[in-house]
């Protein structure tokens, strides 16, 4: 799937219409997509995330716009690297 828009650092719109929150520590990831970068959706069994995107190899976890990060484990995780 590709990218629809991508004008917020932490959200992703790709072209099926879903919006996605990408996890505060997976950013730096992000910004090397462009509009055509081929994006899979997986579902993800992580503590911070319902979700993950994968796409050149490398994953980022994101959970449904809309949808709140659970705090204490954001900071669990971030904490750890």
């Amino acid at each position: 799937m590709k990218i629809r828009s991508h004008s917020e650092s932490h959200i992703v719109e790709l072209e099926d219409g879903s919006r996605w929150q990408i996890f505060p520590g997976d950013l730096d990831i992000t910004l090397n997509w462009n509009p055509d970068t081929e994006l899979t959706l997986i579902a993800a069994d992580d503590e911070v995330s319902s979700h993950a995107l994968v796409g050149d190899d490398r994953t980022v976890r994101v959970i449904s716009d809309g949808e709140r990060w659970p705090v204490k484990e954001v900071r669990s995780v971030l904490k750890d690297g």
